[in-house]
């Protein structure tokens, strides 16, 4: 598949990587409908973009409004054949913390949105998907879910985070394998220290600190990286149940 023919679902695409993915999926040609759950940014972003892009406003973890965007993207964009899964929060807090231990509901609030809440949208995806027509290869459909390193070298107060991150990866190949029957890819991208707009907004001193840590090359990485690797592996068939870092060769410390 060309990116060109992409008719793409991106969540999370209010702001940061999932902009960064509707923007360059626009301006090579492909159509674009950007998922948030901020609808004023949500439509500021779609308008900036162009006439590629288009804004429906859903809260991931609801299973209702999921399904609805999905069918409401299909059928302003004639179909659905790439999903990004960008929504999702950091959830940082220690599990024994200055104020006492972390809340359960604190916890399951992070893996609703992040976990279940891509397990929402690969599912109501796919179903659309599968009635795709298939191309040379026999598929239909890639998915793409956004890991993080947190996912294999968890910090101190990433209990809730990586282990929603870790989960994304874990299901990748499952649902890959399952999938299959029906042309459908399914792929993960763990990214590494990102400039989006939360380390947007810290010091410059510590986004150059964060940025030294990264062994090659030593900055943040940069939303249309992540974007060009969507590309990639939108167009390259054989990528499929696989968790691909995009992090610089870096292993995060414990703090």
């Amino acid at each position: 598949m060309n990116i060109s023919d992409a008719r793409a679902v991106v969540t999370g695409a209010a702001s940061g990587l999932g902009q960064a993915v509707a923007q360059h999926i626009a301006a090579r040609g492909g159509q674009v409908t950007l998922l948030d759950v901020q609808e004023g940014p949500g439509q500021r972003a779609a308008a900036a973009i162009g006439e590629r892009a288009r804004f429906q406003r859903c809260d991931v973890t609801s299973e209702a409004e999921v399904d609805a965007s999905m069918e409401a993207a299909a059928a302003a964009m004639g179909g659905i054949n790439l999903l990004v899964n960008c929504a999702g929060v950091i959830g940082a807090g220690r599990v024994l913390g200055r104020n006492g231990p972390m809340a359960g509901d604190f916890f399951a609030k992070v893996v609703h949105i992040n976990l279940i809440g891509t397990f929402l949208c690969d599912k109501a995806a796919a179903a659309l998907m599968q009635r795709n027509e298939p191309n040379a290869d026999g598929e239909r459909g890639l998915i793409v879910h956004t890991a993080s390193v947190a996912a294999f070298e968890g910090q101190i107060g990433q209990a809730a985070y990586s282990a929603t991150k870790a989960g994304i990866a874990g299901m990748t190949l499952p649902l890959a394998r399952e999938f299959a029957a029906f042309g459908i890819r399914v792929m993960a991208i763990a990214p590494g220290i990102f400039h989006t707009p939360m380390v947007g907004s810290m010091p410059p001193e510590v986004q150059e600190s964060l940025g030294r840590q990264v062994p090659f090359p030593s900055r943040l990485g940069r939303p249309e990286e992540y974007a060009r690797l969507v590309e990639s592996i939108f167009e390259i068939p054989m990528l499929n149940g696989e968790t691909i870092r995009l992090d610089g060769a870096i292993r995060m410390q414990p703090r």
